[in-house]
């Protein structure tokens, strides 16, 4: 490729064999960045599948758990690997900027019993019914979305397309005011982004614009707190038995959670979905020919992209897992995006293959108290914007490479230009 992008994965995979295992570190960045970071996983999952690393200079010491049955092992014993002290690989300095501020806590980084409580609160904004009532609504959106796309002219379609939708759908969610919905976007790219990449300039901005985040959504507590009780998440939360009394940092922790858990997975996926089906032309033409196919391509989307790399856990104690002895309050990351390619357990799992038997069996959202609340409703959007593409285009082509996330965490897209040469003529 023009962009080196060849040279650089292929020179990653020289340097992930050829290390010495010790020295091995996936917690970089520029891998992710480069798509360059699946041979070093293909390493440890191969020679050290739970790998300690000693030295990281930007995260401490940490555990890497790269396979598959290893990961939702360490996912399902919430007693001995907890995320009570975060759940992502936190920079030194990243930490270092927290430590400064008081600490929001939200239900995803609890244990039982306030993780529990506090889940139940809000699980039934995504419950079968009202993703039932949501269904029209998210359907007529994107609608609306796609047929305001240019025909025959380059566009960025992270921007014109997987922004939007969840936008427009985590506006509903929170009943949050709808011309102001990118807001949330950006908001979200605040808090997941390190500044110096993403909309984040410094600490002190990124300070500044998580404050206003927190300030609009004060405003809908006390609008929601003081009216009847509404099938939106404010008002979930400010009238649940559980969490209508909640500290105000806690309150702040929930809302961040939510905005970027409804933002991130379905966002990256959205656009992922796009860069796959180019990757593997064969896959698309199978989806143009077999529509009914939309719901087991997105599952195998979800699967092949992978949108959050890792969660992180700390022991609780010292334990023996993998024939190593993780001490107590060591940092643990189970990297999903590893074990989604996991061989051992997925046939052929570097292939995007969308008729894929068993297409749900994979890590994208977790298991156990913290699988992702949100899962069902991640993949409603994603099938209903694939039901109203293929209704309107013959194909949405890929006309670069896109430029993706510098994160560990967040996997995802920045921006992917596209064009929609035409029309389908009953469209």
């Amino acid at each position: 490729m023009s962009d080196g992008s060849v040279d650089i994965k292929h020179e990653a995979r020289a340097r992930a064999f050829a290390q010495p295992l010790e020295s091995l570190n996936p917690a970089d960045p520029e891998l992710f960045a480069n798509d360059a970071h699946w041979p070093l996983f293909e390493r440890l999952r191969r020679d050290s599948p739970v790998h300690y690393s000693p030295a990281s200079e930007t995260y401490g010491p940490f555990w890497s758990i790269s396979r598959y049955n290893d990961i939702m092992a360490v996912d399902t014993n919430h007693e001995v690997f907890s995320s009570a002290d975060g759940i992502t690989l936190q920079s030194l300095e990243a930490k270092a900027e927290m430590d400064k501020r008081p600490s929001r806590s939200s239900f995803i980084s609890m244990d039982p019993p306030r993780h529990d409580e506090q889940r139940k609160t809000v699980s039934p904004v995504v419950a079968p019914a009202n993703l039932q009532r949501m269904e029209p609504i998210i359907r007529e959106r994107a609608g609306l979305i796609l047929d305001a796309l240019p025909i025959g002219e380059p566009f960025d379609w992270v921007d014109l397309v997987s922004k939007e939708l969840t936008a427009m759908t985590l506006a509903t969610l929170f009943d949050f005011p709808f011309e102001d919905r990118r807001m949330l976007t950006y908001w979200s790219d605040i808090m997941t982004n390190a500044p110096g990449h993403g909309p984040a300039t410094s600490w002190e901005q990124k300070r500044a614009e998580t404050d206003k985040c927190f300030a609009a959504f004060t405003e809908l507590w006390n609008e929601r707190v003081n009216a009847p009780p509404k099938y939106d998440l404010i008002s979930m939360l400010a009238h649940g038995e559980a969490t209508r009394d909640m500290e105000r940092l806690e309150y702040y922790g929930n809302v961040g959670l939510l905005i970027i858990g409804g933002n991130d997975t379905t966002r990256n996926t959205i656009s992922g979905s796009v860069y796959a089906l180019n990757r593997f032309p064969a896959q698309y033409q199978k989806l143009r020919d077999n529509p009914s196919l939309i719901p087991s391509m997105v599952s195998e989307t979800i699967r092949w992209q992978t949108p959050l790399s890792h969660m992180r856990r700390n022991a609780t104690r010292d334990f023996e897992f993998g024939g190593k002895l993780i001490r107590e309050g060591d940092k643990v990351a189970m990297w999903y995006v590893s074990g989604n390619r996991d061989d051992a357990v997925i046939d052929d799992p570097d292939n995007y293959i969308i008729d894929r038997p068993r297409p749900r069996m994979h890590l994208s959202f977790g298991f156990g108290i913290h699988r992702c609340v949100g899962n069902r409703l991640a993949e409603l959007q994603l099938t209903i914007i694939w039901e109203e593409i293929l209704k309107r285009f013959p194909v949405v082509e890929m006309v670069g490479e896109p430029t993706r996330t510098h994160s560990i965490f967040v996997k995802g897209y920045e921006a992917l230009p596209v064009v929609i040469p035409t029309r389908n003529a009953c469209a």
